[in-house]
């Protein structure tokens, strides 16, 4: 089991009470971001945390720098590849030898309560199950248009959770659709959203192009295509605007950032549309812009970028579904647009040109809001606080219990 060891999080073991946090990345997007609050919020409560990932990546940094341990472990991803022949094979071999490392680290550590940070990763439900540790889930997913098999399928693992946490109202409604025992054992805690340290104001006027900022994965869920096809659109109705894209393709994808430049040039775009790559900060490259878009043509289960925009001071123009209406509501400079079509993100783009006066006389009261409903302080302590209650809940684990790690009949 690999080991990172050096410097402040360093896994040494701690004489205080644990909880395992499990995570399936060590990059730095939404929920990655998210799980650096409630690390945070768990620190602050008093617990010794120790972080398990599969691979080393920026996020190890951030999480040593803010006190916790971490550990290198293995653990099946439940993403689509899994249906290929190909990927199939490397899940099973990824949860055999996930099965055996995990249970070596629950045993060695015996933390309190597991915080499994994702339903990707149902090993360390299953592990802290038979463990007999109480777990808690916090839900970042929620599709509501997958089909009831699917739905069942991905919720079903939570079943085994003392308590689940879901980013928004959307996300608990799709885990209802699933099962509805599981609507009250799930509590909706928004995501903290840390704002920026100094906030620049927005361009009194926009003189020249409109400066568009898109964050987050290259992703068809994501609708970056769409987001081109917009300036495109654009560029037709003598709309000058420029695109910033801010991230990358997640490995296995990269045919998608080869068909965005393939548009791009076929568009003949190049000086409209930047790919910037992944970015640790994003916050300058907010401050540079004029507005936010989030295109996405899938279901999200929030809109973390869309409230970043929020406290950036920027108009956010979001697809109108899921838990984007949700992220965007009660936000009068926040727009939504028809998901997956073009010409409705350029109208408002261009809409945002026409009215920038109005809209920018706004944009104070819109970060006050966003700043005071997903105050980090805020999130670490609900999040401590039912983490605490779940690992007060369940009675102390004995040698027995943890020793096996192996199904009891009473647990068949």
């Amino acid at each position: 089991m690999g080991q990172l060891r050096g410097g402040p999080g360093a896994v040494t073991r701690s004489p205080r009470a644990a909880i395992l946090v499990a995570h399936p990345g060590s990059e730095l997007y939404g929920s990655d971001r998210v799980l650096l609050e409630s690390v945070s919020g768990l620190l602050s409560d008093g617990w010794d945390v120790l972080v398990t990932v599969p691979a080393d990546g920026p996020l190890v940094a951030e999480l040593r720098r803010r006190g916790a341990r971490v550990e290198l472990c293995p653990a099946p991803v439940v993403r689509k590849s899994v249906l290929r022949p190909r990927g199939f094979v490397r899940f099973a071999a990824t949860t055999l030898r996930g099965l055996r490392r995990g249970g070596a680290l629950l045993r060695r550590e015996r933390p309190a309560a597991v915080f499994v940070n994702t339903v990707t990763i149902p090993l360390w439900i299953a592990l802290a199950r038979l463990a007999r540790i109480p777990v808690v889930v916090h839900v970042h997913e929620g599709e509501g248009t997958a089909s009831p098999l699917v739905k069942k399928v991905l919720s079903a693992p939570l079943l085994l959770a003392q308590a689940v946490i879901a980013n928004s109202a959307f996300s608990l409604d799709v885990l209802r659709s699933a099962f509805p025992s599981l609507a009250r054992r799930t509590t909706v805690v928004y995501n903290a959203v840390p704002g920026p340290e100094h906030r620049r104001p927005a361009r009194a006027a926009i003189d020249g192009d409109l400066r568009v900022t898109y964050i987050g994965r290259l992703s068809p869920r994501k609708g970056v295509d769409v987001a081109i096809d917009a300036i495109a659109e654009l560029e037709r109705r003598g709309v000058p605007a420029r695109l910033d894209l801010i991230g990358a393709v997640f490995p296995g994808y990269e045919w998608y950032e080869r068909d965005l430049r393939r548009k791009v040039a076929e568009e003949r775009l190049q000086s409209r549309v930047a790919f910037l790559g992944f970015q640790p900060s994003v916050w300058d490259f907010l401050s540079a812009g004029d507005v936010v878009l989030v295109p996405s043509v899938a279901d999200e289960p929030f809109g973390n970028t869309a409230v970043e925009g929020i406290l950036s001071g920027r108009p956010v123009i979001a697809s109108a579904t899921s838990g984007l209406l949700e992220a965007t509501d009660g936000y009068r400079t926040a727009v939504t647009v028809r998901p997956g079509d073009a010409g409705s993100i350029a109208d408002a783009l261009q809409q945002t040109v026409e009215h920038w006066a109005d809209a920018s006389a706004q944009l104070d009261d819109d970060v006050r809001a966003a700043e005071e409903r997903h105050s980090p302080q805020s999130y670490q302590r609900r999040i401590a606080e039912l983490v605490r209650a779940t690992a007060a809940s369940a009675p102390k684990l004995s040698q027995r219990a943890l020793s096996p790690l192996r199904l009891s009949p009473r647990d068949h």
